[in-house]
């Protein structure tokens, strides 16, 4: 039942019988409402003259306030009061809001036999109507011929009603996501680490320097390139459309690493991790950077085409880069395409270049790689621009002429 209370509109003065309802929302969704005003007194509205309007109270849809203006003697002077007139207008602050209109007038006889225009049956690309500011309006001056309507079903114990509906078209809409639902880091390592540790389903065996290692063909091939090249590419189509009936095992020879290695190795495929700590370091503290765990990772990742285990490698080396180390770890990372990794090095050493080139790391770049000497020299020139521009307080070529490091320690010069 529709509210009639004392928040309405009144025209004409204080006198005045005219009362326009407050609005009865019959539905809302985001950006789309409709909204049925109730217009009393129709009759004592007439003559109130060409050009004057009710207006509703107003509802808001899409952040904008509107209102319905009824003309009961017409909008336009031409017509001479023999039309009604509607508008939709915007009553609230908006620029070019582009909206949809619907104006209803309803029947209240029951048949629902209600007179109307909309724009709700349009293409949305074709039917939006902008309204460029406050007090634009939209509507029709000859909305219902007055003599028609005062002999309708429209009209009832002196009660117009208008249904109206308003939709504000946006490009977006914000919905917000007030709950989440957490999921959790793949595990996938897991359980194909736990198919590695029983032995379920192999069908392969890597022999290492002697030591046999049991695996999985597919797993291998979808890891490494090579490994999918020697186990599949030399198999004719006929071949690798065969069911495998037999029993027998594959046997790949490999004659280029060391077990232990290969058994990170492994680990890495299954479990895209590498090994603990303890054993990536248990081999270092007295070793080159070549001997190493790490080290020998990083040459196995480079030449069975595993780029990730090779990035792995890099962040693990770069943690441990030292004054002592860097240059042997420069060679390492030049050696095996570890192109991150060297270029940490080169700038380090740059940096600390007073006190690296008094390192036996230093010595083997002059006796094995020279040229590395030289990207290290480019990049000290680089460093050298940024000291120039306010960088350092002081330049690397400066601490080498002094004797100091680039933390500022007095280093004693190598005789």
């Amino acid at each position: 039942m529709e509210d009639e209370g004392s928040g309405g509109s009144y025209i004409g003065g204080d006198a005045s019988p005219v009362h326009v309802g407050s609005a009865t929302e019959l539905a809302v969704w985001p950006g789309h409402r409709t909204v049925t005003e109730e217009l009393t007194g129709y009759s004592l509205a007439k003559g109130m003259g060409i050009g004057k309007y009710i207006a509703s109270e107003t509802f808001t849809v899409g952040g904008c306030q509107w209102a319905i203006y009824f003309y009961p003697d017409g909008k336009n002077p031409e017509d001479n009061s023999a039309y009604i007139s509607v508008f939709i207008a915007l009553i609230s602050d908006g620029i070019d809001v582009r909206v949809l209109f619907e104006l209803k007038l309803l029947d209240q006889s029951g048949k629902a036999k209600h007179k109307g225009h909309s724009q709700f049956d349009r293409s949305l690309e074709s039917s939006p109507y902008t309204l460029k500011n406050r007090g634009s309006m939209w509507g029709y001056k000859r909305f219902f011929r007055r003599t028609a309507l005062e002999t309708s079903d429209f009209l009832k114990d002196d009660c117009l009603k208008i249904n109206c509906t308003v939709g504000v078209v946006v490009s977006t809409m914000d919905y917000s996501k007030p709950h989440s639902i957490h999921v959790p880091e793949s595990d996938i390592g897991y359980h194909f680490g736990t198919l590695l540790d029983n032995q379920e389903g192999v069908d392969v065996i890597c022999n290492v320097a002697g030591e046999k290692f049991h695996a999985h063909q597919l797993v291998l091939a979808a890891r490494s390139s090579f490994f999918r090249s020697e186990l599949f590419e030399h198999e004719s189509d006929e071949e690798k459309n065969e069911v495998d009936t037999s029993n027998e095992i594959k046997e790949i020879v490999i004659d280029d690493m060391e077990p232990k290695v290969f058994k990170a190795v492994l680990h890495f495929m299954y479990r895209d991790n590498l090994v603990g700590d303890d054993e990536l370091s248990a081999s270092s503290s007295d070793c080159s950077i070549f001997d190493t765990l790490a080290g020998k990772l990083l040459a196995a990742a480079d030449r069975y085409e595993l780029p990730r285990l090779r990035l792995l490698c890099e962040s693990y080396l770069c943690k441990h880069i030292s004054v002592n180390s860097v240059a042997t770890t420069l060679a390492l990372a030049d050696r095996h395409h570890a192109m991150e990794l060297k270029s940490v090095c080169l700038k380090f050493a740059a940096e600390n270049l007073s006190a690296v080139i008094r390192t036996d790391g230093f010595d083997y770049l002059k006796d094995n790689c020279p040229a590395l000497q030289s990207e290290i020299l480019r990049t000290v020139a680089g460093c050298e621009e940024e000291c120039s521009s306010g960088g350092k307080s002081q330049s690397v070529w400066g601490q080498l002429s002094d004797g100091g490091d680039t933390s500022g320690r007095r280093v004693r010069p190598r005789v």
